[in-house]
């Protein structure tokens, strides 16, 4: 019997990228199929989220993850340039974003066409693996390809119809929030949240509790 874990994914998120390759390694190892949900930053579904942040939360974040990249023998660097348009001083966010439209509406694309996971860890190796102006060139090509995904194909899909994948995204973000959670990654499990790249064994626990096996 296989297992399905819908994961509400960010790409502004280090934590979402932290969380990646161990759900990678989940789905190969067990007989659980991982559903991408990509989710818009906080910056965009909250606004006014980081003027009301203490000082110390971005030093501290940068620390944090810095230490479980490290850890896990992953490279790790803030995303040059950052997916969110933002004044990190005043922390204003700007009205255009040319960024995370694309990589979000491609993460929707990347998931209907089967590839969901790797299209997010690929990217994700370009972010915040340290990459700069990832956004430039043929490094999403070359993470499409990666992924085993065709470039052009989902682009002209998007072009096509963006409200289609607006929708979608609009889909996922009211599912998180039902699901019990605003943050991400959060896997959830039979209705169940999981939240953060920390609770991934808590999450197989409770997977193995209603009987999830290896894969053969």
């Amino acid at each position: 019997m296989s297992f399905r874990v819908d994961v509400f994914w960010s790409f502004r998120s280090p934590y979402s990228y932290l969380a990646t390759p161990r759900l990678v390694a989940l789905q190969r190892e067990y007989d659980v199929d991982i559903t991408v949900r990509p989710v818009y930053p906080i910056a965009l579904r909250i606004p006014g989220f980081f003027k009301k942040l203490n000082p110390l939360w971005v030093s501290y974040l940068m620390k944090d993850c810095s230490r479980i990249a490290e850890m896990n023998g992953l490279p790790f660097a803030w995303p040059s340039p950052d997916p969110i348009v933002q004044d990190l001083a005043t922390m204003e966010i700007a009205a255009e974003q040319p960024y995370i439209h694309r990589l979000t509406r491609l993460g929707v694309a990347a998931e209907r066409r089967g590839h969901g996971l790797a299209f997010i860890h690929e990217v994700g190796k370009l972010t915040f693996g340290g990459v700069k102006n990832w956004h430039e060139g043929d490094h999403l090509a070359r993470a499409c390809r990666q992924a085993g995904l065709d470039y052009d194909e989902p682009n002209d899909a998007i072009a096509a119809d963006p409200a289609d994948f607006d929708a979608a995204i609009e889909k996922n973000e009211a599912d998180q929030k039902a699901a019990g959670h605003w943050g991400v990654p959060l896997m959830v499990f039979r209705g169940e949240p999981f939240f953060g790249q920390d609770r991934i064994d808590v999450l197989v626990w409770r997977m193995q509790q209603a009987g999830l096996s290896r894969r053969s």
